[in-house]
């Protein structure tokens, strides 16, 4: 028997609880089974009670308190604790059914995703064994990036060292797009959703230009402090992260806006198609209920 999950992930502030929150409600309006898990020990508030909660195992604040530790090296001990200790997710795992969907909340701290590898062998727990969970990583990053073109394409290249890093399938997101309707003409949004790194060279915003134009193919070397303090370092590094990501091809982005329930819909379904979620349900008998409905309508 299959199961299949989500691990919904990316950077602190970029909205993962609210979407969580949101993709349950989602689902139950469409009486569809969720099993909800929460893996942040430091999160304390919640819409939807969680079917899982790291705290009852460990919490961030016990571990900071006792053992003396900062919010990231308290994360990472969490962690290290939470991978000694499989059987607090892999028991009650094993009764969920192939009609749910499982929704990982995972916490903000960054290096989780990118060089450190716990998270990796997380997920191939979970992924390997006799769970055997269909599952996909959804990275979020903030929509208001695309205000700020270096700081958008900087937030794609965490995306892309996430799904290097994880080596599982991935579906990217662009939360809190409420915040910027109206910001961006549409024509240019997709230019952004695609990632297209032709921005960093006609960024209208004249205190980030670039002046690639100028700069030429040849610089001479950057750490020099000349170069740096000319801005031509930064350009070129812009221009060589732009390549990189042009190069893999691997990112592009869909749009989140939590308060819009066709948002929550089309990303659901990317994520199902992604899982194979409806590839492997079974046709459902018709309920006695619904066939009173259908002869009270006939």
């Amino acid at each position: 028997m299959s199961k299949f999950g989500v691990l919904v992930m990316g950077p602190a502030g970029a909205g993962k609880t609210t979407f969580c929150s949101a993709l349950v409600n989602h689902l139950k309006n469409n009486r569809r089974s969720c099993f909800y898990i929460n893996l942040d020990p430091a999160a304390e508030e919640f819409v939807y009670e969680p079917d899982i909660d790291i705290k009852e195992l460990i919490s961030l604040s016990d571990v900071m308190e006792d053992l003396d530790l900062g919010p990231n090296g308290g994360l990472i001990y969490c962690f290290e604790y939470l991978a000694q200790n499989m059987d607090f997710l892999t028991e009650p795992l094993g009764d969920v059914g192939e009609e749910y969907l499982i929704i990982i909340d995972m916490p903000g701290q960054i290096e989780l995703y990118t060089h450190i590898p716990i998270l990796p062998a997380l997920t191939k727990e979970l992924m390997g064994g006799s769970l055997n969970i269909s599952m996909c990583a959804a990275y979020l990053m903030e929509g208001t990036f695309i205000v700020d073109r270096a700081k958008f394409f900087s937030g794609t290249l965490s995306a892309m060292s996430c799904m290097l890093m994880l080596g599982m399938p991935h579906v990217n997101v662009l939360s809190k797009m409420d915040l910027v309707k109206g910001t961006v003409a549409r024509k240019e949004l997709k230019r952004f959703i695609q990632a297209d790194t032709d921005l960093l060279d006609d960024d209208p915003n004249p205190a980030q230009q670039l002046h690639f134009e100028e700069i030429g193919e040849e610089v001479d070397d950057p750490t020099e402090s000349e170069a740096v303090m000319a801005g031509t370092s930064f350009a070129k590094l812009n221009r060589a992260v732009g390549k990189l990501i042009d190069d893999f091809s691997l990112v592009s982005f869909l749009q989140l806006d939590v308060k819009d329930e066709d948002s929550i819909g089309g990303i659901l379904s990317y994520i199902d198609d992604t899982i194979q979620f409806h590839e492997a349900q079974e046709p459902k008998e018709p309920k006695d209920e619904d066939f009173e409905e259908a002869d009270m309508d006939g």
